[in-house]
């Protein structure tokens, strides 16, 4: 049965896919964005409907889920330190309870809340699941970890039909991310901070998509929190050097101290903010080389029946021909 969908940040890198996705399963996609540079290329797509606007205005919110069976919001202030902490919290927080809300009021039947397992912050007994406690670091997290705790009480206090995920370290084609570690690898300017044992935990972008999907679909799955990655994590070092060997070009080895990375990358930050513009490296950029972060998924194993498909090895192949078809 062909269902109506509504995709906030659906112009972003896991938003777009989710679009793709929803439109080949033959549902019709409302795509929401405060840009439209991807969906710009789908827009005459049958069954594709693309605004461009801001969701935290409380009528939009409105306009936006009426007559929409199931939500999927990604949309958020993400990891850019140019914005005030204020925007955060009211991007977040604020507009994401004031979606949970309209949405719950027109009638919407499921809710899929997209948060982070960054909200859980650094992972100091590896690998962290569903029950370990919270404590984010930067007000990136520590919003989106508000902001998921408020869609889950009012999901509780009213019944309605909403579930949070958490994606890991989501890669793969169109991810802004993944082509600067690409690029960076292949030219021998990748440079460590720190020893690279830390671990990242990735998942492949289809898999992540899948699981999501899974979130909306699943029975029994309401009022719960499901964490998303792929089936092992791997040192930065192993994940810098299996892009390496993906590129054909020699593995990075140039290390510097962590509180030198810290050190650039506050520096940067600085003089970008006075520019008005986000900056390439920051202090917060460090946490890539810093924090360990590793996760079970057991539970969304059992409850979703969800499972990573894509290997380390694919995946990256799979991006790098996407990365180089397009610089081609």
């Amino acid at each position: 049965m062909t269902k109506k969908i509504l995709i906030t940040g659906a112009d972003g890198f896991i938003g777009s896919h989710l679009v793709d996705n929803q439109l080949a399963r033959g549902n019709r996609v409302r795509a929401l964005d405060l840009h439209n540079h991807y969906l710009a290329a789908l827009n005459g797509m049958p069954n594709l409907e693309v605004i461009t606007g801001d969701f935290t205005n409380p009528e939009l919110a409105k306009q936006l889920v009426e007559g929409i069976d199931t939500v999927y919001h990604l949309a958020s202030a993400h990891l850019d330190v140019s914005l005030p902490d204020e925007h955060y919290r009211a991007v977040n927080v604020d507009g994401t309870l004031n979606l949970v809300n309209a949405a719950h009021q027109t009638g919407v039947r499921r809710f899929v809340h997209c948060s982070s397992v960054g909200v859980i912050g650094d992972v100091q007994t590896p690998p962290a699941d569903e029950t370990t406690p919270c404590h984010p670091t930067n007000i990136y997290e520590q919003t989106k970890w508000a902001g998921e705790q408020a869609a889950l009480i009012f999901a509780k206090e009213t019944g309605f039909e909403l579930v949070v995920a958490r994606p890991a370290w989501v890669y793969g084609p169109r991810c802004p991310r993944t082509q600067k570690l690409f690029r960076s690898i292949s030219k021998g300017r990748f440079v460590f901070f720190g020893n690279g044992a830390n671990l990242r935990h990735p998942i492949y972008i289809s898999d992540a998509v899948r699981g999501l999907e899974l979130c909306a679909e699943t029975m029994g799955s309401l009022g719960e929190v499901f964490i998303l990655a792929g089936e092992k994590p791997v040192t930065a070092t192993e994940l810098a050097n299996t892009i390496a060997t993906t590129l054909g070009v020699a593995a990075p080895s140039i290390h510097l101290p962590l509180s030198l990375g810290s050190l650039i990358g506050y520096g940067i930050e600085m003089v970008f903010k006075l520019l008005g513009r986000r900056p390439p490296f920051s202090a917060r950029s460090v946490d890539f080389f810093q924090k360990d972060n590793a996760y079970n998924i057991r539970k969304a194993k059992e409850k979703l029946g969800f499972e990573a498909l894509v290997s380390l090895e694919e995946g990256l192949a799979k991006s790098r021909e996407s990365i180089f078809r397009r610089n081609t």
